[in-house]
Order: structure tokens, then C-alpha cells, then sequence
């Protein structure tokens, strides 16, 4: 038995989502509990999202807690928005396996190159941040517990879907050209 790629979409749109899911609850955490701890109880902080420990960062300087706080958010809304465009993408049967090459599936991919491109800045920038912040013997939580980490990967993989992308903007234009030939 083969399983079809129509078969292969549907599991993917199925994690997709689950994933999207996950990635909303995390934002959201992070957000609301950046949130709280600026306007309601500060003492949030020692029991962050995601069982982190920013009480050390916020005691030192609330303006250096606020930072650390807004990058991880943006990273993680970058992940979310992400997530949401593949699953939208899935979802509305955009993909036409007898013209592969629309505008839509073009705009996704650069969109996914540019996401994962903000994703590797932000995540960068973040890590050198908190690494220099630990230089003033700060006590704050490793890096891959502030969902940071792999910068680099995600560099890496906005090359790879801008290439990508570039492919399908040139598959769009022979594909276009043929339709006018017809």
C-alpha cells in the first residue's frame, strides 16, 4: 500500500496544527505573564512560563527583564505566525499538484524565508544579550530554557527557503509563459 501525497498533506496539516496550538499557548504565556508582571505582581517573575527563573534578571534591572522578555516573545510570535501560514496554506487547499507554481505558494515561501530569517536575528540577538548579561554574574536561565537557542539553524534554513523561494519565482514564470503559449 502507497500512501498518497494527498494522505502525506493531510498528516502534515494534522501536526501543523497541533503544533500551531502549542506554539499559541507558549506566546501566550509569555506574553501574559511579561504582562502581569509589569502591571498586577512581580512576583511572577520567580516562577516565569515555562518553569524559568527570571527573578535574578528582574531583581538586577526590571528595563534588562523587559528585553529579555520582548525578544522571546518576538521569537516566539515569529514561530506562531509560522505555524499559522502552513497551516493556512494546508488547510486551504492551496496547493494545486497541476500547477505547482502559483503566486500563493511563491508569497508562502518567501514569507517562511523572511519568518525564519526574523526568527534567527531575533534568537541571535537574544543569546548575546542574555550571554552579556550574564557577565555581570546575573543569575538567569540557561539559553535553551529562554527558547532561544539555534540561531544558527534557523539562519540557515531562511538561505535554504529563500532559495526555494527563488525556484518557485522562476517556476511561476515559466509556468506562466507556457499558459500564455497555449
Amino acid at each position: 500500500m502507497q500512501i498518497s501525497t494527498k494522505q502525506i498533506l493531510n498528516i502534515l496539516y494534522v501536526l501543523s496544527l497541533i503544533i500551531l496550538i502549542g506554539l499559541c499557548i507558549e506566546s501566550g504565556g509569555f506574553i501574559t505573564n511579561t504582562l502581569y508582571a509589569l502591571f498586577i505582581n512581580t512576583s511572577v517573575v520567580s516562577h516565569f512560563w515555562g518553569h524559568l527563573d527570571l527573578s535574578g534578571l528582574y531583581e538586577y534591572d526590571h528595563g534588562h527583564f523587559y528585553v529579555i522578555t520582548v525578544y522571546m516573545i518576538i521569537v516566539a510570535l515569529a514561530k506562531t505566525l509560522m505555524f499559522y501560514l502552513i497551516v493556512k496554506i494546508l488547510h486551504d487547499k492551496k496547493i494545486n499538484m497541476d500547477q505547482p507554481f502559483n503566486k500563493e505558494l511563491g508569497r508562502f515561501a518567501f514569507n517562511l524565508a523572511y519568518l525564519a530569517l526574523l526568527i534567527g536575528l531575533f534568537s541571535s540577538w537574544g543569546v548575546k544579550y542574555s550571554l552579556w548579561l550574564e557577565g555581570f554574574n546575573i543569575k538567569m536561565p540557561n539559553v535553551e530554557s529562554l527558547r532561544m537557542g539555534g540561531a544558527d539553524v534557523w539562519l540557515f534554513m531562511s538561505v535554504m527557503l529563500y532559495v526555494i523561494a527563488q525556484i518557485f519565482k522562476r517556476g511561476i514564470e515559466i509556468q506562466s509563459e507556457n499558459d500564455l503559449t497555449v
